[in-house]
Formats: C-alpha cells, structure tokens, sequence
C-alpha cells in the first residue's frame, strides 16, 4: 500500500509538471484539476485548442523542466490571498470557496504554482511517463457545466513498466471486443434502436446461451430452481426496497394510462423476495434457491456507454438464496463452488475482494450498524477459511450488504470484477421475510445474492477481449467449418456436416462459389476452430483432411476419430 502511495504521489506530481509544461506553452490556458487516477494523470483545461499531435511538444518540455523541481514547497493561505493568486481562473476560484473552511493550501515547485492539497514526489523517472490523449470533459462532471480539455498521461515507476503497459495497451486494442464483436457477427448497434441496447446475432445468441446453460448445470447440481419475472413493476416495490430513493434517477420510469408510475427492473431481487413471500415456509424446507436469467435496463448516459461493457439493457445471471442465518455459510461455498469451476473453463485466475461498508457514511447504506458487522463478520470467516487470496474494499460493499467479489485476471494482465456473492440481512428485514422454525416461531430469515457472469454483455466483454474472439471448441459458435474444394464435392460434404450434426457437434458448410483459398481466409477471419477440406484425394481415401486454429494443416484424418477427439475437447472443456 506504501508502495501504491508512493507513486499516485508521483502520478499527482506529473499532473503539475504536464499543467507547467502547457501554461509554458499556451499561456492563456486555464487550469481546472489535475488528479492521479489510475495508471496515470490528467489535467483539465479551458481555454485551450490543441490536437493528440500536439501532446509530443507538451511532453518534451515537461521532460526540459522537470530537472529544476526541486521540491514541493507547501503554504498555507487565506481565501482572499488564493482570490488575488488565482483572480483571473473562475475553476480556481470555485474551489476556494467550496474549500475556505477546511483550509487552502499551495504548492510549488520551481515557477509553477498551484491550489492543492498535496501529496507529492519529486523522485520521477523522465523515461516513466507518456501522454496518451485528449478528450472533452465537463467541469466537475456534469454536462451543465461547460466542457472542458482533458490531457491524459500514463506513469510508472520506470520505463520497463511504462513500456509494458504501454504493449499491453496496444494489444488490448487489437483484442476490443467493439471491433471483434461485429467481426464476428456476434451483435450489432442500431441508430433506430438507440445507443447501449445491442441486437445479438445467431452466433451471438448462441454464445449467450452456452454460457447461461453453462451457468444453470452446475446450479441445478447444487439444488436450485429457476423462476420468471416481469420486465416492469410498480414503484411502490422499490420504494419498499430502498432501491427506488437511491436509484430512481437511473430507472427507465413508465406513465400508465390510468396515471400509474412503472419502472423497468433494474434488478430482480425485490421481484424474487415476491416469490418467496407468496406462502408461509418451514425451517424444514428452507434454503429456497431461485435462479432467473433476465434482462435488467438502467438509464444510464450516452458518455458512460461504452460496447457491451456498459449498456442500458443488459442480462443477468441472477440467483437469491433464502435461508436461515445458520445455513449461510454453506450457501456461500456451493456458490463458491460454482464461481471456481465456471471460471476455471476460462483460465481466468481469481482472488477475492472483501466488499465492506464505509462506517464513515451509513447514510449510503440500508440497515443498522450492528447488523453490517454480523454480515461482515460471516464473510470474514468465509475467506479466512478458505485460505484464499483476498484483500478489502472498503465502502465497495452493496447498499444492502457486505460481499465477495471476484477478481479475473485476463490474458494480458488486466483484472475485472466478474462474479459476486452477497450477504443481505438488510432486504429480509424490511420485507419482513421470515420461516417458522422448530420452536413453531416466525424467524427473520437472510438473503444470498448471486451472479455468476452478473452481466453476460459484459462478461461476453471480457471473455471477448481474453481470447482474442478465437473462443475454445466448447465456447465457440461455430466449432467446424467443412469446405468442399468445389461444387461436386458439395454432397459428399453435406454427408459429413449431418453426421457431425448428429454428434451435437456446431458446424457450418461453406458452399460458396469461391476458390478453396478464399473459403479457408474466410473461415479463419471468423476464427473457427476446425476446418474440414474436402476433395478429390480426401473422398477417395476415405478420409477428411483437418486444419487447426493456430496450428495450420494437421493431416489426414478418419472422421470417427476426428469426432472423438472433439467430444473429448468439448467434454473436458479444454483451453
């Protein structure tokens, strides 16, 4: 953590130098804010017109002025001595009052100064550090205010991790899945349909299906039972929830005829809590285990959608566990359980984040202080048990609850929070959800939350972008292409496509009126595991020749055994 702290200081010190550099360069500019964030800095700017072949000029001189800071000087200062420093920068002067009473502070570091709060370092490697681009961005966040120019830059401790950052990002780019996706006809974006609401294609919804069939096997193991839910409801169910105070700005919201308020479900938990609710239960027949894969829709803004890592609809592989507090723990690790199998058929290597409440601001939570460190104290031992890699997040928990969320490391290094497991003791309360235990009293009962994917658009994001679009043979859409080498073997063809259909195998004939060449460049692009050539050589032997995803020409082969070797590939969900 000292470490991390160490080099956001020298994140926010670059964002100084980079605010030097441009006051140097285009003195009529002015500056806004300039924090660490991650990976990096920025600075804002009004004032300004500059273009990304511009950020090379800005760069070098940062580099020419760096050698004469020194140090950081910190000062103290009133709010009418920071009024005349900053009288001609109204961004400078807003936060002055809005940070009078906490007291105003500058920094300087050879001419540059700046309002700031510090946390500094002049230990900075000029090989470690790049500017990356620039973007529009309003003043404080809101499109109210006016936009401004966004400078980004990207900074290490030294230039080997600068440089493999850097790689990673470029390979990242290759990998997008909003360029993949569309490649492989797996979704698409309409205009008429409107931003963050994709249409998934045959292959995609084959691909959707897959993995949520994936996802209810190893739940249907483990006892539960699927339900079905409205697109809608009455906000009355949120208001009840709390969902409705903290959300209600980012609700799809529906006027009834009759006057009625509706809003589209952007969650399901308050709807399963209904269908628990509909009968009394005994201790005997808890836990209840619901499962429901459902589209959710949140209003959220057109900056912040982003492919399908950030939509207005999205799926999710939802489940709420009802049981008592005693059952808990074992309810977690059957989740667990599952989340660790369903992962492992990506390769993807988890660790665990510890997601508690901030105590310093309840007001953003449900529920009382008491029953937090009951829940929280449950997963504690949960992981502590497990002996698992974890670490906290503190204030990353649910507004209902504390939880376990899970975190992927990807194929190029970058990490995701994917599944999450979640403790609510909040939800029961308020919906006053009970069982009648064995002394034949109402008991409170709790509430587990439980997405595998959470949302399989940006599940499908990540998995995507992990493997490039070249899906193993278990995952992929299609899993072998037969390419006839011309017309008159096109029935012989049809011949070998049944009987891999009749394997339950996905396959694809491609018949075109195209040379063999064509036809192979074709079904790589959309990067098919296997391709069938057939021809003249092949059906006189009797045998298929095969090619190899990333592994070319693999031979001759008989089509018995080529059909158990992929049954074996697909059974064991091999990478």
């Amino acid at each position: 953590m000292k470490e991390n702290e160490q080099l956001q200081q020298k994140r926010h010190s670059l964002a100084h130098l980079l605010a030097a550099a441009v006051l140097e360069l285009y003195p009529d500019a002015k500056r806004a804010i300039g924090p660490a964030i991650e990976n990096g800095f920025y600075y804002d700017f009004d004032d300004i017109k500059i273009a990304d072949e511009n950020l090379s000029k800005i760069e070098k001189k940062m580099r020419e002025i760096l050698p004469s800071w020194k140090e950081f000087r910190k000062k103290e200062i009133t709010a009418d001595e920071a009024k005349k420093l900053f009288a001609d920068n109204p961004y400078k002067l807003e936060l002055i009052d809005e940070y009078e009473k906490e007291g105003l502070t500058t920094y300087t570091s050879g001419n540059y100064v700046d309002l700031c709060r510090g946390g500094h370092s002049i230990d900075i490697d000029p090989t470690a550090f790049k500017l990356t681009h620039i973007a529009g961005a309003y003043w404080r966040g809101s499109e109210k205010n006016k936009m401004l120019t966004r400078i980004y830059g990207v900074a290490f401790d030294t230039k080997k991790e600068l440089d493999e950052y850097l790689a990673m990002i470029e390979e990242a780019k290759k990998r997008d899945h909003k360029v993949l996706g569309p490649k492989l006809d797996l979704f698409v974006f309409s205009d008429l349909v409107g931003s963050g609401l994709p249409l998934w294609t045959p292959r995609g919804t084959l691909l959707r299906n897959i993995l949520d069939d994936f996802v209810w096997e190893l739940r249907r193991a483990r006892g539960y039972e699927r339900v079905e839910i409205p697109h809608i409801t009455k906000k009355e169910l949120f208001i009840k929830s709390g969902h409705w105070d903290k959300f209600k700005d980012e609700l799809f919201r529906i006027k009834t005829r009759e006057g009625h308020e509706f809003a589209m479900k952007p969650m399901n938990c308050p709807h399963h809590i209904q269908i628990y609710a509909r009968r009394q239960w005994s201790y005997r027949e808890l836990p209840q285990r619901y499962a429901n894969t459902t589209m959710c829709y949140r209003d959220e803004q057109s900056g912040e959608l982003s492919g399908l890592s950030r939509t207005r609809s999205f799926a999710q592989d939802d489940a709420h566990v009802f049981c008592r507090m005693d059952q808990a723990k074992e309810e977690f690790l059957k989740v667990w359980d599952i989340v660790h199998e369903f992962y492992r058929a990506f390769g993807f290597s988890l660790r665990v984040r510890l997601s508690l409440h901030d105590p310093a601001h309840m007001d953003k939570y449900l529920g009382e202080p008491a029953l937090w460190k009951q829940a929280e104290n449950i997963l504690r031992e949960i992981v502590e048990e497990k002996n698992t890699d974890f670490f906290k997040g503190i204030g990353e928990a649910a507004f209902y609850g504390p939880k376990l969320d899970f975190m992927a490391m990807d194929s190029i290094g970058r990490e995701w929070q994917v599944a999450t497991i979640q403790l609510d003791l909040n939800l029961p309360e308020r919906f006053e959800l009970y069982c009648v235990n064995d002394a034949g009293e109402h008991e409170r009962i709790i509430m587990i939350h439980a997405a595998i994917m959470g949302s399989i658009e940006r599940f499908l994001s990540i998995a995507i972008e992990h493997f490039a679009g070249a899906f193993p043979l278990w995952l992929s859409p299609a899993q072998v292409a037969v390419l006839p080498i011309s017309e008159k073997h096109t029935d012989e063809a049809q011949k070998i496509v049944d009987q891999l259909r009749e394997t339950e195998i996905r396959v694809e004939l491609h018949n075109q009126n195209e040379s063999i060449g064509k036809k192979i460049r074709g079904a790589e692009i959309m990067k098919i595991p296997y391709l069938v050539i057939l021809g003249d050589k092949e059906i006189e032997a009797k045998k298929i020749a095969v090619r190899q995803r990333g592994k070319g020409d693999v031979g001759q082969q008989d089509l018995d055994k080529f059909i158990e070797k992929l049954k074996l590939e697909i059974k064991t969900k091999a990478l």
